[in-house]
């Protein structure tokens, strides 16, 4: 098995420093997240959104695992509550027409049952919804959620916003821990959110990490490290981003590269070679 390397929340939960993720994963969700963890990943990425997550085939890879002597605490599991917004109308998992405190909850304890568990490491947010008062009600709902037991620590995706990140930290008794991002050019590689988050114990996941960019993957920098560790391009960019403090994640389907991606840790990238890589995402 691989040498995962964990991290420790401001939460005090701990995270790995690379999770897998589930999305589109569809009918095959249940054995690629059975391969993903027999592998060497501990963190499963899922949400309770029907349209792009088959959660409850996560919750039957875990039950298959567990047959197989894996414990539940052995993993960090992060599930999302989605807003309308960003449901199938034909398929949500709550009442469409509910108080958003109820939506929340009812969503919560859809996922509980699809992932046969009393509680999860991480609820996120799946996104920012307005206004911002409708906002505050959901996350207050989470921290419900969170006080119960039910969620050890709370987050958000798809948050581009540095202005909006510092309110809700403000306004939240129950802080952020993490946001969770989609790591491209056009965002600027969110390179304010994060010095941000880095100074106020958020963690900053990214997905789409290696499909959005192609042309850094491509760059003689990312090739020559790769060649010179004798690793791929995608492990010095995974690389790189665990040792700027990035979680990443990733949802491949092939086994040879979940090996690839987990055997990041074994070699680590010199402070001039991160900053020849940090000029790749200036804007």
């Amino acid at each position: 098995m691989a040498d995962l390397k964990w991290i420790i929340t401001a939460a005090g939960v701990r995270m790995p420093q690379i999770i897998y993720g589930t999305a589109w994963k569809k009918e095959r969700t249940a054995d690629l997240v059975e391969k993903s963890v027999l592998a060497g990943f501990r963190g499963i990425d899922t949400a309770g959104q029907p349209k792009h997550y088959d959660e409850p085939l996560v919750g039957e890879a875990i039950d298959r695992l567990k047959a197989n002597g894996l414990r539940r605490e052995d993993l960090f599991l992060q599930t999302k509550f989605t807003p309308l917004s960003g449901q199938d109308p034909q398929s949500v998992p709550y009442d469409p027409h509910a108080s958003p405190e109820s939506q929340v909850a009812q969503s919560f304890e859809s996922s509980q049952k699809n992932l046969k568990t009393d509680y999860v490491d991480s609820l996120v947010l799946h996104s920012p919804v307005s206004p911002y008062p409708r906002l505050l009600k959901i996350w207050k709902a989470m921290e419900t959620i969170h006080r119960a037991g039910g969620a050890r620590q709370l987050g958000i995706s798809n948050c581009y916003d540095p202005h909006l990140m510092r309110m809700l930290h403000a306004d939240a008794a129950v802080k952020p821990t993490v946001v969770q991002n989609r790591f491209y050019a056009q965002s600027r590689y969110d390179v304010d959110l994060r010095h941000w988050c880095s100074g106020h114990g958020v963690v900053y996941q990214s997905f789409w990490t290696l499909t959005a960019n192609p042309h850094i993957l491509a760059s003689p920098t990312v090739r020559s490290l790769a060649q010179q560790y004798g690793k791929t391009q995608a492990q010095i960019f995974f690389r790189y981003l665990t040792q700027a403090g990035i979680v990443p994640l990733t949802g491949t389907t092939s086994e040879r590269h979940m090996h690839e991606d987990l055997s990041i840790f074994d070699f680590e990238l010199s402070s001039a070679e991160l900053g020849q890589v940090d000029v790749l995402l200036q804007p």
